[in-house]
């Protein structure tokens, strides 16, 4: 293993932020002060991989941060080790980021370094906290000693209050949790709000001055204008995390028993360390917190009470009533999604050999593929797609809305173009679907181009009106 040396960083061009020994000791004080703290301390193995790739890059050595070489320097594997069948690096990699997400959302306020390790990298990113930031962490860490409320809606007095009288603020939408057994999810996913709700503010501020009401633009009219609650259902990426692990999948059956390593017998007993390591808590993907902002803002404008839920903390009675849904993910990191697979046109595929969910279209139209094939993995660049369905909640009177992407840029596409009311509303009458007329069940399918792990170009490539019954009141 490479040792770390400060002479070594000046002389390989450190990161600006640090440039003397006295930054360079402060940033291995708080590094020691992570890994002491109670998110690292029950994991070795975590806390060997955090400081081992800090240290890397702090010495200039941020090049070389691939999955193999962390494999074989720090986990001790043979040079030629297959890393598809061996997935210790990215599934440490995917620990890693939820502890630091509970670690700063304990103790950032008290911090005077940000330590991330961004989707897709190994290249931890480190940054100072100038003291005038500190207050917004210090607010984050004030809001997780208020109890967590379950509904998030307007109420008559502006005030924040539990259940539907809540105030449906960006910040409140993406930061609360429904499961008050599970609250530590509140925290990570708060962390995750500090950085967007900026930018749910900004487009909240740009929906209020625009020509649509979201209760005019169907199908935001359809859940908005409901007597019924609707509820946003967060992504479990740590539940494709151990499918990856396990090579295989977990069927919506399993996941909904709670069975979550259904071949525990034929797996090596440190893969399913790894894989109860990854299941002991929950972690909401970063993207979700950006579309739940947006949808948020849409909330507020058409006054609508929306309850915010995680994947794994839902059951399937949970989905017996005549409440509208939202669910995020496709069916790996979502499997709840996979119930509605028979009411779709384009479906997720998972392609062991690409190791990529796939979109398999199973009605092709004039000039439609009988597939489509991302070209992106997540965090690189090229092309993936995406998809945005409304269809009736099974035998409820419900409606169902799936955003849901090959991958997290697709599914943030999803989510930044259902939010877009005017571009929206265009394409659902070109697709026969009028505000005046009819509204049916449907599916839109997205390409999106992406360029370093973020959604660029979000062009329609399909659209097409379901069949079966017109969308039906869910009213009490």
């Amino acid at each position: 293993m490479q040792s770390f040396h400060p002479a070594d960083a000046r002389a390989s061009g450190p990161p600006k932020i640090i440039e003397t020994e006295e930054e360079l000791a402060s940033l291995r004080r708080h590094l020691n002060d992570v890994l002491e703290g109670a998110a690292f301390k029950g994991s070795h193995r975590c806390g060997q991989f955090l400081k081992f790739i800090v240290e890397q890059t702090v010495a200039g050595h941020a090049d070389s941060l691939k999955e193999r070489l962390i494999g074989v320097e720090l986990f001790e594997r043979a040079p030629s080790y297959d890393t598809g069948e061996d997935a210790i690096v990215r599934v440490t990699a995917s620990d890693v980021r939820r502890r630091l997400l509970q670690h700063y959302g304990t103790y950032g306020s008290d911090s005077d370094f940000r330590i991330t390790l961004p989707q897709g990298s190994y290249v931890p990113e480190i940054a100072r906290v100038p003291n005038g930031q500190k207050d917004m962490h210090s607010l984050t860490a004030a809001s997780r000693s208020m109890p967590a409320t379950e509904h998030i809606g307007p109420s008559q007095d502006g005030q924040v209050q539990e259940h539907a009288k809540a105030v449906a603020h960006p910040l409140a939408i993406a930061g609360q949790t429904l499961s008050r057994s599970r609250n530590w999810f509140a925290v990570g996913l708060a962390l995750t709000v500090v950085n967007v709700v900026l930018a749910g503010v900004m487009f909240w501020m740009y929906q209020s001055t625009s020509a649509h009401s979201p209760r005019s633009v169907f199908p935001w009219s359809a859940f908005f204008s409901s007597a019924r609650l609707t509820h946003l259902i967060t992504s479990d990426p740590n539940i494709a995390t151990v499918q990856d692990l396990c090579r295989s999948s977990i069927t919506v059956s399993d996941y909904a028993n709670h069975n979550y390593i259904p071949d525990a017998s034929s797996l090596p007993p440190e893969t399913i360390q790894l894989c109860r390591q990854l299941l002991s808590g929950d972690n909401a993907a970063n993207v979700d917190a950006h579309i739940a902002a947006r949808i948020g803002a849409l909330a507020q404008k058409a006054s609508a009470t929306i309850g915010v839920r995680a994947a794994r903390n839902i059951d399937l009675t949970d989905l017996k009533t005549d409440d509208n849904y939202i669910l995020l993910g496709s069916p790996r990191s979502n499997p709840w999604s996979a119930l509605f697979d028979d009411q779709l046109d384009f479906r997720f595929i998972y392609d062991r050999a690409s190791n990529q969910e796939i979109i398999r279209n199973v009605r092709p139209r004039a000039r439609e593929l009988p597939q489509y094939i991302p070209t992106a993995l997540g965090g690189g660049t090229g092309k993936s797609f995406a998809i945005i369905a409304v269809v009736q909640n099974l035998d409820q009177n419900g409606q169902m809305m799936l955003l849901a992407g090959a991958n997290a840029e697709g599914t943030e596409a999803a989510g930044e173009f259902v939010t877009d009311l005017s571009r929206l509303s265009a394409a659902l009458q070109n697709c026969g679907i009028s505000r005046s007329g009819p509204q049916s069940h449907f599916e839109l399918l997205l390409q999106v181009d992406t360029m370093a792990g973020s959604p660029n170009n979000i062009s329609l490539v399909a659209c097409h009106v379901l069949s079966g019954n017109p969308v039906r009141s869910s009213a009490l």
